[in-house]
């Protein structure tokens, strides 16, 4: 599982505009894995495996499997870890991510929150990704 997540899988947390949260944003971690759907029923097979997931077909042809509650990632994660290699400075940064993002009491932890998801901008590429604008 974790040389599929090394080659064909993505770790991303997104700060999401949302102004109906404390500081106007919402953090969207998410585990995603890559498979093209001519293998649709090994990939299924696969994914039951790892059973906290939902799988979605993409227009292009793309099945996508996501992990996106928090207490599945960590599981995930703890699973995958030891033998990760391509993807380990991802899942450390989202473990981070998911135990500071608890304790966010105030703008300037908020502040520190933000730095660290973004990150993940050095890590994976992104064409689309965003750098917001943030004051502590």
């Amino acid at each position: 599982m974790a040389g599929f997540l090394d080659g064909d899988g993505s770790i991303y947390v997104r700060m999401k505009p949302n102004p109906t949260y404390k500081f106007g944003f919402q953090f969207a971690p998410s585990i995603i894995l890559f498979q093209s759907s001519k293998e649709r029923k090994k990939f299924r097979e696969l994914c039951s495996l790892i059973g906290v997931g939902y799988i979605r077909e993409r227009n292009d042809g793309i099945l996508e499997y996501t992990i996106n509650r928090k207490d599945a990632i960590l599981t995930f994660l703890k699973f995958v870890k030891p033998y990760a290699i391509l993807k380990r400075r991802q899942i450390l940064l989202m473990e981070k991510i998911l135990g500071k993002k608890e304790s966010v009491k105030n703008k300037k932890d908020f502040y520190q929150l933000a730095l660290l998801v973004d990150a993940f901008r050095d890590l994976n590429y992104s064409k689309k990704r965003k750098k917001h604008k943030l004051t502590p």
